[in-house]
């Protein structure tokens, strides 16, 4: 269940509750809501998670607001995957934010939610000036009579898994390490339109999206599958500047691998796997046609390798 308004909260009360972002929900995500579920299910209530609509960060410096790695709603679907019971979406305002820690302690967790335990990582803060932590969590906790764990991060070779070393991982064009940190390959979904038809010209049609609300990985050539209904198909995916044709707007252009058809005005979900190579200038189209075969190439042997190893 996923719940944007105040007022429904009363079917999200009495649970075992996490609070954060879980943007990407990455693996030391997942780590925490296995400790939620399970909790949950051994006292035989509702495992709760509550996150924040806009993100506090949007009000308090909107000049810092980093770039989502996935949109709330697929957020909630994932999170109710793992066994989540109900998706607090919780509509921050001022007043929220102002509340010290005890307040936004007593108000949120014991008024409205009326939360029977809190699971949490070590990095957790609450509270105006972000002024309470995971020590004055369990103190409260205690005072109140309810369950409280702390779930130690996860690490990915020696790197701490965070949503902000996803990111980085991204931003630098690295998407199999941030398939590493997610446990699922990087996603990117947008909506299919009209462009200029120069992959087509060349041999190689492709669909150009629209609308991606979330972050761009580095410019460059990726592999990946393209999601059309319930069927994935193979890609080869440039995304950034087209300079061959003196073009700097930034797009992404998606060739279905064995895919006809037509599917303008279609959300298309792409799942990036690997890097390919940089975005390069060529000398006329005919040599970018040549290249666009040996990216097709390389894009079908890695992806023959990334299912194998699945």
């Amino acid at each position: 269940m996923f719940i944007r308004e105040v007022k429904g909260f009363n079917v999200c009360q009495g649970g075992i509750v996490s609070i954060g972002n879980f943007d990407g929900v990455h693996r030391g995500h997942q780590l925490m809501i296995q400790a939620l579920v399970q909790q949950a299910r051994d006292e035989k209530l509702p495992a709760i998670v509550f996150t924040f609509d806009p993100h506090p960060i949007q009000l308090l410096r909107p000049d810092h607001v980093p770039p989502e790695l996935m949109g709330i709603e697929d957020r909630a679907a994932i999170l109710e995957s793992l066994g989540v019971d109900c998706v607090v979406a919780y509509p921050t305002d001022r007043a929220l934010l102002n509340l010290s820690a005890e307040e936004f302690f007593q108000q949120v967790l014991c008024d409205q939610l009326q939360a029977k335990g809190l699971v949490e990582g070590p990095n957790f803060y609450f509270g105006k000036d972000r002024a309470g932590d995971v020590k004055l969590l369990q103190t409260l906790c205690e005072r109140a009579g309810m369950f409280f764990k702390v779930v130690e991060p996860s690490l990915c070779d020696t790197r701490m898994i965070s949503s902000s070393e996803v990111r980085k991982a991204i931003q630098s064009g690295e998407v199999a390490l941030a398939e590493k940190m997610l446990g699922r390959p990087y996603q990117i979904k947008g909506t299919v339109e009209h462009g200029a038809e120069r992959g087509r010209k060349l041999g190689f049609p492709t669909a150009n999206l629209s609308q991606v609300a979330t972050l761009l990985p580095a410019a460059g050539v990726y592999c990946g599958f393209g999601i059309v209904g319930e069927q994935r198909y193979p890609a080869a995916i440039h995304i950034g500047a087209n300079p061959t044709f003196h073009n700097s707007e930034i797009k992404v252009e998606v060739h279905l691998i064995g895919f006809s058809g037509e599917i303008y005005d279609q959300v298309l979900e792409v799942d990036l796997i690997e890097r390919l190579r940089a975005t390069e200038v060529f000398s006329d189209a005919e040599a970018l046609k040549t290249q666009l075969a040996i990216d097709i190439d390389s894009a079908k042997k890695q992806l023959k390798q990334w299912n194998a190893a699945q």
